[in-house]
């Protein structure tokens, strides 16, 4: 679906002054303003269509944008050369500060690997707690720079050489005998791994330069992979899942920990409430455990997902630790300010791939958050409580995620979208198979547990008639039951009929109550499903890889709606096929304009791929996904919601070579934006003596002429420190001004 610029100033509507609910739990004024006009450079010339330019000058990316301020005619050669820096590349008159890298001390523990979500709860002027989210490992540079950056060593190249001498890249450690010393050598690996997962406090200050640095408080610490498995901080848990958990005898595995849980990982997205708690959002859990589970909600066993290691991740590193797989995929609150606070997992929230969480709090009115699952055919979901805000910064507040109710979204043609609740009594209705874009939908597999892929009609048709409501699918009590749909919320939607989406990660509530979902690829997926074509969809009608904006607005807007509409506020892709010049757009971030910052998510083998033609060797036409080799690294971007430019997209930042810009989070005054700079180096490692390649490019000016791009390109990366042979670290970083005023 392609959106014109009128489009956006249509349905962008009312969100002017709007502001990134729970941003901080400080008072402040909420200030309207539109960003000031600065002076083009001398002998610049502007599109005739340009009547205004925003207070910094867009940097010049690798392809012809609508707003680079270079007339069409001219832009091929403009664009003839281009070279790729791997570095964090900023407008001018602006700086970065790096204020933590992995293997930084952090409390007991280190600064982990791949930092993701970021939040700065402030706690006086200049003055906070920074909440870090730390992902997944990239294998590649992790294994290359382990020794070095973490001072000990660990025997990769054994286990590694064990695997390959019995034909196999996975082994099932959990099964093998405890004095096996593959079993140890797999153990010291996983263990190392998942202390680089989780979440990460630090407190940080901000000089009389504007400099932030850290002060390293006793409320620094760390939430790991494996907290609770020696140093007894187990994470706490909340809602039905708890009854599951504490089950010692079921149709599955059980841990025999009852509601005590070890760890948190995957940790991806989040939200911030007004009560100043920082929400994390455990997305790709499904690579550390078994996802699938048994009607009764037990987990399948730890055998179901083995340790593997593949060149560039490793996969099942939670198999050798025996861990349950139905106590991840959650969403975890934690209290920075608080050193004894190891994290609470929320089950009413539902257990499924998290990206991030978008909270509305209004006095007298349900507690509501909205988060997305971040895989192909994933749904949008909506918690609402049972009991009613009082005041938005109360830290009672948390109570209210204890009781309520889970809906996944419905989406119709026409613009309009209705709740889905799932509890025990809603009726079993599939979504049609025929209109999703890979013709197949994942339902729970009754009575064996998991899941089978229904790709026929009929298949659906005899799935109904078996099963009435959702309670069907599940055993258990009540409560038991409505545990298990939690934990196995995915599939209870598609069982239900929520509509199957196209990668839903972050959602952000205006103040005005209008949410903001970003859908990442509406390319389809042979293993987890795909999204339904009547709503996402190229100007073609067929799957789109590029991605959309998404506004959604409830109903007379409650919180409480069981019924809303919605539109797409913008869409990726080149500018010549009606594209704003980004490829799959990720995090989003309000600022106090109600402008939206964007940064963008493509796979890290496409950063830069050689396109030389348009046509591969057979003829045919390159693909969608391939063709994000043309849009050079990871981006950010600024979306004006007000003024002259409304409906444009203004490139503000390149990222590193190989890496992810991601977790973009403003200080209260806007003198800083936050942001994490994720596995930089991920598919090359280290980069070797400054090498470089020289690749050709197909690319397309605005107007639709093709011309061809030569671009220098790093071969791997040294970035933060920048030094030859350096190697590259995950790291969080403060971008500001260099006169320190409002971004």
């Amino acid at each position: 679906m392609t959106i014109n610029r009128r489009d956006f100033l249509t349905f962008i509507g009312g969100i002017s002054g709007a502001v990134l609910l729970g941003a901080s739990p400080r008072d402040r004024q909420i200030l309207k303003f539109s960003m000031p006009f600065m002076q083009p450079e001398e002998g610049s010339e502007a599109f005739a269509a340009t009547s205004s330019l925003l207070s910094f000058k867009p940097i010049k990316g690798v392809m012809p944008l609508l707003t680079d301020m270079i007339d069409p005619s001219k832009q091929s050669q403009a664009y003839k050369n281009a070279e790729v820096i791997d570095d964090l590349v900023l407008p001018e008159g602006f700086v970065y500060d790096v204020i933590a890298t992995w293997g930084d001390p952090v409390g007991d523990s280190r600064f982990g690997y791949n930092n993701d979500y970021l939040s700065l709860i402030e706690t006086s002027e200049n003055e906070g707690y920074l909440t870090v989210n730390f992902e997944y490992i990239s294998n590649i540079p992790w294994e290359q720079a382990f020794t070095k950056v973490i001072g000990k060593s660990l025997p990769f190249t054994e286990v590694a050489d064990q695997l390959k001498a019995m034909g196999s890249k996975d082994i099932d450690a959990w099964s093998l005998a405890d004095n096996n010393p593959l079993k140890n050598q797999i153990k010291l690996i996983s263990k190392e791994a998942l202390i680089d997962l989780g979440i990460g406090v630090i407190s940080v200050k901000r000089d009389a330069n504007g400099k932030w640095e850290r002060t390293n408080s006793k409320a620094d610490r760390r939430v790991t992979g494996i907290s609770g498995l020696e140093d007894g901080r187990y994470l706490k848990v909340t809602g039905p899942a708890a009854e599951i958990f504490r089950k010692t005898k079921g149709l599955g595995y059980t841990d025999k920990l009852g509601d005590r849980i070890i760890g948190t990982f995957n940790n991806c997205a989040g939200g911030t409430t007004p009560w100043g708690t920082v929400l994390s959002a455990e997305e790709n859990y499904q690579n550390f455990v078994p996802e699938e589970v048994m009607p009764d909600g037990t987990s399948f066993s730890p055998s179901k997902k083995k340790f593997t290691k593949y060149d560039n991740e490793l996969v099942g590193i939670a198999n050798v630790f025996g861990l349950a797989g139905n106590k991840y995929g959650w969403i975890v609150e934690i209290n920075p300010a608080n050193p004894d606070d190891f994290g609470t997992k929320h089950t009413w929230l539902g257990r499924y791939r998290h990206e991030a969480v978008g909270i509305r709090a209004e006095a007298g009115k349900p507690l509501v958050f909205y988060s997305g699952c971040d895989r192909r055919g994933g749904h949008l979901y909506k918690f609402v409580s049972k009991g009613v805000v009082t005041d938005p910064k109360d830290k009672a507040n948390s109570k209210l995620l204890e009781t309520g109710m889970l809906y996944a979204a419905k989406f119709n043609a026409d613009g309009t979208g209705s709740w889905i609740a799932l509890n025990t009594l809603t009726p079993i209705n599939p979504h049609k198979i025929d209109v999703l874009a890979g013709k197949m939908l994942p339902l729970p597999k009754r009575p064996e547990g998991g899941i089978f892929n229904a790709t026929k009609e009929d298949e659906v048709t005899k799935f109904k008639s078996k099963f009435k409501t959702l309670g069907d699918l599940y055993s258990g009590s009540d409560r038991e039951k409505q545990g298990a749909i939690l934990i196995d919320a995915h599939y209870a939607a598609n069982a239900v009929g929520a509509t199957c989406t196209a990668r839903p990660e972050d959602t952000e509530v205006a103040t005005d109550g209008s949410l903001f979902i970003t859908f990442t690829s509406g390319s389809a997926s042979d293993t987890d499903g795909s999204p339904d074509l009547r709503i996402f969809k190229g100007k073609d009608g067929k799957v789109y890889e590029y991605g959309w904006i998404m506004r959604l607005n409830e109903e007379s807007n409650q919180p409480e709606a069981m019924n809303f509409q919605w539109s797409m506020v913008a869409t990726g892709g080149e500018p010549t096929e009606g594209g704003l010049g980004f490829a799959n757009p990720d995090n989003l971030a309000i600022d106090r304009g109600g402008h939206l910052w964007m940064v963008t998510d493509m796979s890290s083998d496409k950063y830069n791929r050689a396109i030389p033609s348009r046509q591969d060797k057979s003829g045919k036409p390159v693909s969608q996904s391939d063709l994000r080799g043309l849009y050079g690294n990871s981006s950010i971007w600024f979306l004006p919601t007000s003024g002259a430019d409304i409906g444009k997209a203004f490139l503000f930042g390149f990222g590193p070579i190989e890496c992810e810009t991601t977790g973009q989070f403003f200080s209260s005054d806007q003198q800083t934006l936050f942001l994490s700079v994720q596995h930089p180096g991920e598919i090359n490692g280290t980069r070797k003596n400054m090498t470089f390649e020289s690749r050709k490019f197909a690319m397309r000016t605005t107007n639709g002429k093709e011309f061809i791009q030569t671009r220098k390109v790093p071969i791997g990366s040294n970035w933060p420190t920048l030094k030859p042979n350096d190697p590259p670290k995950p790291a969080v970083v403060a971008i500001r001004k260099i006169n320190n005023s409002a971004i």
